[in-house]
C-alpha cells in the first residue's frame, strides 16, 4: 500500500473531527517525503530480524516499540537507547513486546544518535490562520522552559532562519562545547518543509518532531516524530474579497441618504446628520423618514424614491428586522455603498448570525457594498466628512486608521485630534460581514494619500487572506495595530462584540513578526507610533546621539535605548571638538551629551546640526529644549506680580524671545531632517493644554515630533528602525 493510500484508509474510518495518530514508522514516512532529515530505521518483527538489522547499522543502536495508541513511547516504557550488542538487544526485544502489549505493531531499530543538543519542531493548525510551525528548544527541556518561536504557512527560508534566532537559546545553535554550528539551511529546510506539509496536506492536524537531535558533526536528524490525522468537518465560509477600487468609493460619496433620520436629540438618527452637515460637507445630504416633515431644519423624505436625484451612500439606523425589506429599495434607486449603522445581527448569536447572513447575500445580489453592521460610521477629512456618532474633526493627513470597535476608533480619533496627527480616512468596521479589515488593507495599500496605517483589531476572519493582504501593505507603508483580546477573559469579550472568532495571542504576534506589522500593547503606544510614522524619516541604523538639557534625563535614556535594542555610541573626536567650541569646559564629553543647562537659546541648534551631520549617528533624541516656555510664562506671571521695576511690555517681550525661539527650533529640525533625512525625537520639558505631539512646518516634508516621555520617543525610535530593517531584509 503507497503511503497516501495509507492516509486515505485511516481517515476513511474517521467521523468528521475525529482524530488519530500515525504510528512512528508512518510518520517519517511522511517527513522524509518532504526532504526532512530523519534518522535511518528499520522495523523488525523477531529478536533475530532485530538483531539482523542491528549488525547492519552497527551498535550501539536504539529499539523502540510502536502502534496505535503508542505515541507516548518513554512514559509507557517502550524505548530502549544505547543497546551495545546482540544479547541486550534480544533482552530488550522481549521486554518491549510485553509492555506494547496487543497495540504493538513492531519494533523499530535505529542507530543510537549521540548528540549534545536538542531542539524541536512541529506543525500545528490555528482555527483561524491554519498551519503554524514551531521551533524551539527540545529533549527534556521542553515544556520545562517553554522556548520556542511561530511562523504562519507559507514559510520561506529567510522566515524559517529568523524563526531559529528567536529563540532564547538561539547561541545553542552556533559552536558549542567543541561541536560545530548547527547546518542553518537543514534546520530551515525541516520548518520550511513542515510549511509544505501543512499546505498540501490539509488533513494533517498536528506533527510534532522531538527530538531533533542534532549530531557532533552540527547535522540534524529527526530522531522521533509523531503525525496527527484529522478528518476534516467542512471549511468556516468566509467573506469573499471586495476590490480597492470600492473601498476608495465607499469614502468619497457626492451624496448622502440617511435613512431613519430623527428630529429627536440623541438618537443615531440625528447625530448622524447633525455631525455631517455641521461638519461642512459640500455633497448633498437627504433626510429619509416615513413620517417625512422637518428635521435638523430640512424637509425630509418619506422614501428614498421621492429624492429627486441620485444617491451614492446611505447610512441606515432603522431597526434590524426592517433592513432586508430596504435592500430592494436600494437597489431601485441605484444606491451601491450603505453604511449599516444598525446593530442586533451577528453579535447577538446564531438568530442575528442568520439574519445578517442573509442581508449579505440580498446585497450582493443587488450590488450593494456593506459597512457594517453595528459601526460608528467613518470619515474622510479631505473632502470634510464627518460621518460618526461621536463628532470628531481630525485635520486632513496621510493616517488612515481602521476600528473593530467603534468607540474605541473614535476615542483614537479624539486623541490624534489633541496630538495633531492628520487622518487620511477613518473608519469603524463593525461585524464585517461583508467589508473585513481585509479590504481595508488592500484599499490603502493601492492609496496615494495614505502612509501609514493605524488598525485596532480583535478578531480575524479569514487568516490567510490576512497574512497576504499584511504582507502586501507592510511592503509598502509602515502599519501600527493593536490587538484586543489577547487574554482569555479578552478573547471571550472580543466574540462576543464582534460575533467572531479570536485567535491566539502568540499566533498573532508571530504573524505580526513575520509581516513587519508593528504590534503595540496600548492606545497610546499606537498613537505615538503613528506620530512617528506619519511625521518622520526612518532611522536607517540603531546609532542614537542624546541631546539633553539636563544629565539624569540622559542617563534614563541611554538606559531605554540598551532596553529596546538600540546602540549609544561614543562621540568622535571631531564631535567633541565642533562641542567644546560650544559648551562649557565641564561638559561631559561623551553621548548622551549635556548641554549642562545653558541658556544660549543658539546652543541645542548648532548642537543638533552638528550630531545630525555625525556619520556614526543614525537618529537624535532631543530633551529639555521645548517646553520651557511653560516655565518661563509662569515666571513672567509671578514677576508681574510682585516686582513693579519690570513693565507689562518688557515682561510680554522676554516671554514672546522663548516663544520666538521654540517656533524656530521647531522649523529647523523640519530643515535639517529634510537635508539630512535622519529622525529627531523630541521630548518636551513641559507640557501645556494647547501643545501637541505632532507640529507640522509649512514647505518641509518632514513634521517635527515631541512626546512627554523618554520612554516614548526611544519606543518609538525602535519600532521605526525594526520596521526599516523588515524593508531591508524583505
Amino acid at each position: 500500500m503507497t503511503f497516501p493510500n495509507r492516509i486515505q484508509q485511516l481517515l476513511a474510518a474517521l467521523a468528521p473531527g475525529e482524530s488519530v495518530s500515525l504510528n512512528e514508522l508512518d510518520s517519517k514516512l511522511l517527513l522524509k517525503e518532504y526532504g526532512l532529515p530523519v534518522v535511518e530505521e528499520q522495523a523488525a518483527s523477531s529478536a533475530a530480524e532485530a538483531q539482523s538489522l542491528a549488525s547492519s547499522m552497527g551498535f550501539p543502536v536504539v529499539a523502540k516499540g510502536f502502534g496505535p495508541g503508542l505515541d507516548h513511547k518513554s512514559e509507557l516504557g517502550l524505548v530502549r537507547t544505547a543497546i551495545k550488542d546482540r544479547a541486550e538487544l534480544a533482552a530488550a526485544y522481549d521486554s518491549l513486546t510485553e509492555a506494547g502489549g496487543p497495540d504493538l505493531e513492531g519494533i523499530l531499530i535505529q542507530p543510537h544518535v549521540r548528540g549534545q543538543r536538542e531542539f524541536l519542531a512541529g506543525m500545528f493548525r490555528d482555527p483561524v490562520f491554519g498551519p503554524v510551525l514551531m521551533f524551539g528548544l527540545g529533549g527534556v527541556y521542553t515544556e520545562a522552559l517553554a522556548d520556542t518561536a511561530l511562523g504562519l504557512a507559507p514559510l520561506d527560508r529567510q522566515t524559517a532562519l529568523s524563526m531559529l534566532g528567536e529563540i532564547k537559546s538561539a547561541s545553542l545553535l552556533g559552536r558549542f562545547r567543541g561541536e560545530p554550528a548547527v547546518c542553518e539551511d537543514e534546520a530551515a529546510g525541516v520548518l520550511t518543509g513542515l510549511s509544505r506539509i501543512g499546505l498540501e496536506h490539509p488533513e494533517v492536524a498536528e506533527i510534532d518532531i522531538n527530538p531533533l537531535k542534532v549530531t557532533p558533526q552540527g547535522r540534524i536528524l529527526a530522531v522521533d516524530a509523531l503525525v496527527v490525522l484529522k478528518k476534516e468537518t467542512g471549511a468556516r465560509p468566509l467573506p469573499r474579497p471586495n476590490s480597492p477600487e470600492a473601498i476608495g468609493r465607499l469614502f468619497y460619496p457626492r451624496s448622502v441618504a440617511f435613512i431613519g433620520a430623527s428630529a429627536q436629540l440623541g438618537k443615531w438618527g440625528h447625530m448622524l446628520p447633525a455631525n455631517t452637515i455641521s461638519g461642512g460637507f459640500k455633497g448633498e445630504i437627504s433626510l429619509v423618514n416615513p413620517r417625512g416633515g422637518t428635521i435638523l431644519g430640512r424637509e425630509s423624505y418619506r422614501s428614498l424614491a421621492e429624492i429627486p436625484g441620485p444617491v451614492d451612500l446611505a447610512i441606515v439606523t432603522i431597526p434590524a428586522a426592517k433592513c432586508l425589506d430596504l435592500i430592494p429599495e436600494l437597489e431601485a434607486k441605484g444606491i451601491r455603498n450603505m453604511v449599516l449603522i444598525t446593530s442586533g445581527f451577528g453579535e447577538t448569536g446564531q438568530a442575528g448570525r442568520e439574519l445578517e447572513q442573509e442581508l449579505v447575500d440580498k446585497a450582493r445580489q443587488a450590488g450593494i457594498l456593506v459597512l457594517g453592521p453595528n459601526t460608528m460610521g467613518l470619515n474622510n477629512p479631505h473632502i470634510d466628512f464627518f460621518c460618526t456618532g461621536s463628532l470628531v474633526r481630525p485635520r486632513a493627513g496621510s493616517t488612515a486608521m481602521v476600528s473593530q470597535s467603534g468607540n474605541m476608533g473614535v476615542q483614537l480619533l479624539s486623541y490624534a485630534v489633541q496630538q495633531g496627527i492628520g487622518i487620511r480616512a477613518f473608519s469603524g468596521s463593525g461585524n464585517e460581514a461583508m467589508l473585513t479589515i481585509e479590504d481595508f488593507m488592500d484599499g490603502f495599500a493601492v492609496d496615494p494619500l495614505t502612509k501609514t496605517v493605524m488598525l485596532y483589531v480583535e478578531s480575524v476572519k479569514n487568516g490567510s487572506r490576512f497574512l497576504q493582504s499584511a504582507r502586501k501593505l507592510t511592503g509598502k507603508k509602515p502599519v501600527v495595530l493593536l490587538k484586543g483580546g489577547r487574554s482569555l477573559a479578552g478573547n471571550k469579550a472580543a466574540a462576543g462584540h464582534t460575533g467572531a472568532m479570536g485567535s491566539d495571542a502568540a499566533v498573532f504576534d508571530a504573524l505580526c513578526r513575520q509581516t513587519g506589522i508593528i504590534r503595540v500593547d496600548g492606545p497610546n503606544d499606537l498613537l505615538d507610533l503613528s506620530a512617528a510614522f506619519s511625521s518622520l524619516p526612518l532611522p536607517r541604523g540603531k546609532r542614537v546621539a542624546i541631546m539633553t538639557l539636563g544629565g539624569g534625563w540622559g542617563v534614563i535614556t541611554a538606559d531605554l535605548c540598551a532596553r529596546y535594542g538600540l546602540e549609544v555610541p561614543e562621540l568622535s573626536p571631531e564631535i567633541v571638538s565642533i562641542l567644546d567650541r560650544l559648551l562649557p569646559d565641564y561638559w561631559s564629553r561623551s553621548n548622551p551629551v549635556d548641554l549642562v543647562g545653558e541658556r544660549d537659546l543658539s546652543l541645542p541648534l548648532k548642537a543638533l546640526e552638528a550630531l545630525l551631520a555625525w556619520e556614526d549617528c543614525d537618529a537624535v533624541i532631543n530633551m529639555g529644549i521645548l517646553g520651557r516656555r511653560v516655565f518661563v510664562e509662569d515666571y513672567i506671571k509671578a514677576v508681574g506680580r510682585v516686582d513693579p521695576a519690570y513693565t507689562a511690555e518688557e515682561l510680554e517681550q522676554a516671554a514672546g524671545m522663548v516663544s520666538d525661539f521654540e517656533n524656530q527650533y521647531i522649523d529647523r529640525i523640519a530643515e535639517l531632517m529634510t537635508r539630512t533625512n535622519k529622525p529627531v525625537f523630541g521630548v518636551r520639558l513641559a507640557t501645556a493644554n494647547r501643545d501637541q505631539v505632532v507640529m507640522e512646518v509649512p514647505g518641509r516634508p518632514f513634521k517635527t515630533v515631541f512626546y512627554q516621555s523618554p520612554e516614548q520617543a526611544v519606543k518609538a525610535c525602535a519600532e521605526m528602525y525594526n520596521y526599516y530593517s523588515f524593508l531591508k531584509n524583505n
